[in-house]
């Protein structure tokens, strides 16, 4: 939680410390990347040594916010503070999992329910829309460094998580620091455009042929679409390009969770799972050794894409009644 006595020993913290880290999870969203930008930027504009690094590969949709390009693979030096943005579990952080074993402290920053509370320091508040949100109440409350540059990656962060601020999680404090971050001048058309209006060729593709092989289950209440390999390769299409499929699902009006299985591998299968009032994702994924949100949860299974389908079907009716 934020309270007053965490934000003045964070204070110390990044004041006794000269080599900085700020790290996120594997499989980059808008949250996570841009809360990582964010704090990043404004870490730099103080006298200290900050390394933005770089969990997994950068989707497309991101690649235009700003600092992007400091996001870097570590180097192996030691780090006296760590900050883990918009992870659940030191998992999500794949193979920076080794950042643990060179930090001296570590600052877990989280809106997830599904929280291991691994830091030395947390800053967990799973009623909070976004980690950007978070990101946005740690620099106000420290006075660390706010310009255009990072009040617009954090308008990102917050946009993003919301689905374009429609999630329960958004508050009037949730405007209220929109709003702030529009007195930095954000562009915030600009960035719309950019999160929502440039869906390539390939992805409207890969769209069409997923929507069209959705199976419906349990009177229409359970939508679930498989992204396989082969259409891939058929619509010259990236696992990225899935984004959006599952919200589309989920917005049917009898659909009550809607899943999205992504096929890395013949025995990987990445679920993603979106639900409306009636129906708990996070318990669901969690039987899966997955989690995150009341609404959105993700997991994965080692089996192949047609058995994941039945185990998520399964389990998903254990709810719906």
């Amino acid at each position: 939680m934020m309270s007053k006595n965490n934000l003045i020993e964070l204070k110390e913290l990044i004041q006794a410390s000269k080599n900085i880290g700020v790290v996120s999870h594997i499989n980059p969203d808008g949250d996570n990347l841009g809360s990582l930008l964010g704090l990043g930027l404004s870490l730099k504009s103080l006298d200290k040594e900050v390394y933005m690094i770089k969990a997994d590969f950068i989707p497309n949709d991101y690649i235009f916010l700003n600092g992007i390009e400091e996001l870097k693979t570590f180097d192996g030096k030691t780090l006296d503070l760590l900050f883990v943005l918009d992870c659940s579990d030191k998992n999500r952080l794949g193979l920076n999992q080794n950042l643990f074993d060179l930090s001296t402290k570590v600052v877990n920053i989280d809106h997830h329910i599904s929280n291991t509370i691994f830091g030395d320091l947390n800053f967990v508040d799973n009623s909070v829309s976004s980690t950007g949100e978070l990101i946005y109440d740690i620099i106000k409350g420290l006075t660390l460094p706010m310009d255009k540059d990072i009040a617009e990656n954090l308008y990102v962060a917050i946009s993003s998580d919301t689905g374009r601020f429609s999630y329960e999680n958004v508050s009037s404090k949730t405007h209220e620091v929109i709003a702030d971050l529009y007195d930095y001048s954000i562009d915030a058309y600009k960035l719309n455009k950019k999160l929502y209006q440039s869906r390539s060729l390939d992805r409207t593709k890969l769209f069409i042929e997923a929507i069209s092989n959705v199976n419906f289950y349990n009177n229409s209440s359970i939508a679930i679409v498989k992204v396989t390999q082969k259409m891939l390769r058929k619509t010259n299409a990236k696992m990225e390009d899935t984004e959006g499929i599952v919200e589309f699902l989920r917005d049917t009006d009898s659909v009550e969770a809607a899943f999205l299985l992504k096929e890395l591998s013949e025995h990987e299968i990445k679920v993603s799972l979106r639900t409306k009032s009636n129906v708990d994702a996070n318990m669901i994924c969690s039987a899966f050794g997955g989690g995150g949100h009341t609404r959105a949860s993700g997991c994965t299974i080692k089996d192949t894409i047609i058995k994941a389908e039945e185990l998520v079907l399964m389990e998903a009716k254990k709810y719906m009644d």
